[in-house]
């Protein structure tokens, strides 16, 4: 049977590597299947005080030393969503994204969100395609600078033809994200 403070170590190493995932799938642009930044954010805060509360029933030394690092890894993991769902909103009013339109392709299979970009005299503008998986995971598909129309057209179910670029979706082509 494992203790109450393994348990709570081995949620937040499990919190803290589906985190750093998540971040990666972001950098590289695979589909992030991590929930939201606030799922994450309420998680590590009911995580932490577990864990403080975890403290007057630890009996000793090394379920306290659990238990301590437990405490410290949970605080790190809130402050780091906290100042990262902090960066995120300063940042989105620079570069606001507004919806274009929403296209499903011909079986209904594949759906994806066209999004308008402007970072006015921050940076450029242009259009983002995100293609929409089950339940809140999306794949970044499509980026192009200084556009503001989008154009698409189905060949078939699995490739789609956005502003004269092919992409067959089921290989997972993506385009501007060199």
């Amino acid at each position: 049977m494992i203790s109450p403070s393994l348990r709570l170590l081995l949620l937040n190493i499990f919190f803290i590597a589906l985190s750093a995932f998540s971040l990666y799938a972001n950098f590289h642009y695979l589909w992030r299947v991590t929930p939201p930044i606030y799922i994450f954010l309420l998680l590590s805060i009911a995580l932490l005080v577990r864990s403080i509360k975890n403290t007057s029933t630890a009996k000793g030394r090394s379920t306290r030393i659990m238990t301590w690092f437990s405490i410290t890894l949970s605080a790190l993991l809130t402050t780091a969503l906290i100042l990262g769902s902090l960066l995120t909103i300063s940042l989105s009013s620079l570069g606001a994204k507004e919806k274009l339109k929403t296209v499903k392709s011909p079986d209904g299979a594949y759906v994806i969100d066209f999004y308008r970009f402007d970072a006015g005299a921050a940076g450029t503008f242009g259009i983002i395609g995100e293609l929409n998986g089950p339940l809140w995971s999306k794949k970044k598909l499509y980026y192009q600078q200084r556009t503001e129309e989008v154009n698409v057209e189905w060949q078939g179910e699995e490739v789609v033809i956005i502003n004269n670029k092919e992409l067959n979706l089921k290989k997972g082509e993506v385009y501007g994200y060199d």
